[in-house]
C-alpha cells in the first residue's frame, strides 16, 4: 500500500510508474495489492521515489509503542480506503461495459430482428447483477448493515458494546 500511496502523492498512474521505473505494470499492480517484492524491485522503486530503501520495507511491530499502534491504525484505515476506491473503480468500469455492450446488443437486435426485442433479457439480467454490485460497494440498506448488526448484538446482550 505504501507504493500506491507514494505513486498517488506524485499524481502518477500505474503505467507512468511502470515507464519511469522500468518495472512491468503487472508488477506494480501486484505490489500495490500487498504482495511481497524482491530486493531489486524495492531498490528500483526507492530510487524512483527518491527515498531510502528502508522506508519501503515493512516496519517491525513493537506492540508496546503507542506510536506504532497509531501508525498501525492509520495504515489499516488507508488500506480500507484504497480497497474501497479500487472497488468503486471496478464498479464504474462495470457500468461503462454494461452501457456499451447493451447498446451494441440493442443496435444489433433492432437491425437484425426488429420485431423480436430479445436484447431486453440480457439487459435486465445484467442490470440486476449491476445493482447487486453497486449495493455491495455502497450498502445503504436500512437493515443488515454494520449499524443494524451492532444494535442487534446490543439488544441480545442487553447492554452497550
Amino acid at each position: 500500500m505504501l507504493i500506491q500511496k507514494l505513486r498517488l502523492q506524485r499524481g502518477w498512474s500505474q503505467e507512468q510508474l511502470s515507464d519511469i521505473s522500468g518495472l512491468s505494470s503487472r508488477t506494480i499492480q501486484r505490489l500495490e495489492r500487498g504482495q511481497p517484492a524482491s530486493l531489486e524491485t524495492l531498490k528500483t522503486l526507492a530510487a524512483v521515489f527518491e527515498i531510502d530503501l528502508n522506508q519501503l520495507q515493512e516496519p517491525t511491530m513493537d506492540n508496546d509503542s503507542h506510536l506504532n499502534q497509531e501508525t498501525l491504525k492509520r495504515d489499516q484505515a488507508e488500506i480500507l480506503a484504497f480497497s474501497h476506491v479500487r472497488n468503486m473503480k471496478d464498479f464504474y468500469i462495470h457500468i461503462m461495459l454494461y452501457v456499451v455492450i447493451i447498446a451494441l446488443l440493442f443496435t444489433s437486435n433492432l437491425l437484425m430482428t426488429p420485431k423480436n426485442i430479445w436484447a431486453i433479457f440480457p439487459a435486465v439480467g445484467w442490470g440486476i447483477g449491476l445493482i447487486y454490485h453497486g449495493l455491495s460497494i455502497w450498502p445503504k440498506m436500512p437493515i443488515f448493515n454494520a449499524e443494524w448488526e451492532r444494535r442487534e448484538v446490543e439488544k441480545y446482550l442487553g447492554r452497550k458494546l
